[in-house]
């Protein structure tokens, strides 16, 4: 049977998909890109904010129809939305053929190669409550380039902001043993990854689900060790769990790249507890100021929301102060998402749409300067870039340190046709609009 497989969302969900992709191959199937040279499809879903529903319902339409016209004779929609909807979703879509929610992805062979019953259609539905264990994610068929992966050390989460539907959907959180994390990261490092992107919904919190100790730092150092990686970068810190010991490993581990992702929502102290966040501005910003004071030339990156349920226009203007004061090297600014089952959701002055995304425009403009300036200061100066891929109209595509894969700006190389997955050493020459130019530069480095 040949198989296609649409990954929508995250690197959690990417993950998934690899792994899916590494299962169906295992029980014999062809995996092909070409949708309409497939047998059978896999949609893989989003569900977290109403966008990424919708997109998920666009490309499941979109396979039902190919059902229709072509050779696909079986759509299997797994992940987020199928665990948020449920058989819901049969009412939204018509022609699927199997439901597999994110607890039974490893039902998804059975899914994709059930014979069709005798009689009235019926639809193959997996989908389980959450469950304790933890599905290993080794024996992927990598989407990315070979170059990086991203290592999932964790699974749920239970932090319960008050705008999230993650925890109802993945689960609380549990963790991975690092035993079982060491060795995914071999598997990975032994397929050609250099680069070792640390996922999970909440990384500052590994280990805190488990007896025994062990945690985020003891984990970057024991990663640390591994031959054959360059690059190891920790993604996804929430900032009431970001210890100093986590600081340290960050400071210290040499192949740990100074780039952390801390997703903080909001600054202002009325809109941050009334998101759960557990956080004060003025904690907040003691600990940016720790960040930058012991670890030499990190790169930040943040994430926040704009128009949750009764910011005023004062609070909002807050938030824009405080990017310009910060100065964040990448930053993603969300329009608040009205999720009916959460406590957001039923709260008391619901900001117009209007208005909300009046806002981001706004926050994304003031970071725009921000973002160009700190681009101008790098001119001159030399860093350690990773070939992403050939070059397109003269231009090699590669990321420094502070450019994380998918969700940055990228360094763009001139006179440089690298094989995709070497460092070299460039200088930056100036930038195109969020990307730098840069070129090569004639020290050379050292071996991994």
């Amino acid at each position: 049977m040949h198989v296609a497989l649409v990954s929508l969302g995250c690197a959690k969900n990417l993950v998934d998909s690899e792994k899916m992709l590494g299962q169906l191959a295992e029980a014999g199937c062809v995996i092909t890109s070409d949708a309409d040279d497939a047998d059978a499809v896999v949609v893989n879903t989003c569900g977290f904010l109403a966008a990424a529903r919708e997109e998920a319902l666009q490309a499941i339409r979109e396979v039902v129809r190919l059902k229709r016209r072509g050779r696909c004779r079986r759509v299997v929609v797994v992940g987020c939305l199928v665990q948020r909807d449920g058989t819901n979703l049969l009412q939204q879509v018509k022609g699927i053929d199997a439901l597999v929610g994110v607890h039974n992805r490893d039902d998804v062979v059975r899914a994709v190669l059930a014979h069709p019953a005798k009689g009235p259609r019926t639809v193959d539905t997996y989908l389980s409550e959450y469950h304790p264990f933890i599905q290993t994610d080794t024996a992927r068929l990598r989407i990315t380039p070979p170059h990086y992966a991203y290592l999932r050390i964790s699974e749920g989460c239970n932090q319960k902001c008050t705008f999230c539907t993650i925890p109802a959907i993945r689960g609380p959180m549990h963790c991975k043993p690092p035993a079982v994390v060491l060795a995914e990261a071999r598997e990975l490092i032994g397929d050609g990854a250099v680069e070792l992107n640390v996922i999970g919904q909440d990384t500052t919190s590994y280990g805190l689900d488990a007896e025994g100790d062990f945690g985020l730092a003891g984990l970057l150092r024991q990663l640390n060790g591994l031959h054959g990686v360059r690059w190891i970068r920790p993604l996804y810190a929430y900032p009431t769990t970001l210890t100093d010991e986590m600081i340290d490993a960050i400071a210290e581990c040499d192949r740990v790249v100074k780039y952390i992702d801390i997703p903080l929502q909001h600054i202002n102290d009325r809109v941050l507890k009334a998101m759960a966040r557990r956080v004060t501005r003025a904690e907040t910003e003691r600990l940016l100021q720790k960040l930058r004071s012991r670890i030499p030339g990190l790169h930040i990156r943040t994430t926040l929301i704009a128009g949750f349920p009764d910011e005023t226009d004062a609070e909002f203007e807050e938030l824009v102060s405080f990017i310009r004061e910060h100065q964040f090297d990448a930053l993603g600014v969300f329009a608040y998402s009205l999720e009916p089952d959460t406590p957001a959701g039923r709260m008391k002055g619901q900001v117009p749409e209007k208005t909300r995304q009046k806002r981001v425009d706004r926050l994304m403009t003031v970071q725009q300067e921000v973002a160009f300036a700190r681009a101008d200061a790098l001119a001159g100066q030399e860093l350690e870039v990773l070939i992403e891929g050939p070059q397109v109209d003269g231009l090699q595509p590669a990321r420094h340190a502070g450019q994380a894969p998918e969700v940055d700006a990228i360094t763009l190389l001139q006179n440089s046709n690298a094989p995709p997955g070497q460092f070299i050493r460039a200088v930056c020459t100036g930038r195109r609009d969020y990307d730098l130019l840069a070129r090569p530069a004639e020290s050379k480095l050292p071996p991994v």
